[in-house]
């Protein structure tokens, strides 16, 4: 099993903070998790459909979405983070 933990307005759509599911298949990169969870429907549907405002962090360290997930505990989903 794998952690999968949303944050901001992904986990308002979502309707939880966290959750867990089987670990993905080897070679399976974050944006192949994101577009599996879209296929839920209703909020996953709503806030996953377009990855491009999403940013993604594995074992609480920032990667592409490219990033193969492997052998990861965690992978959190947020939208992109500004400073001030």
């Amino acid at each position: 099993m794998i952690t999968i933990v949303y944050f901001a307005w992904v986990r308002e759509s979502i309707g939880h903070d966290e959750e867990r599911v089987e670990r993905p298949a080897p070679g399976v990169t974050v944006a192949d998790l994101i577009a599996q969870l879209a296929t839920r429907g209703g909020g996953y549907a709503q806030v996953l459909s377009d990855p491009a405002k999403l940013r993604a962090a594995i074992d609480q360290r920032f990667v592409p979405l490219d990033t193969v997930i492997g052998d990861a505990k965690e992978v959190a989903l947020f939208p992109p983070v500004t400073g001030g």
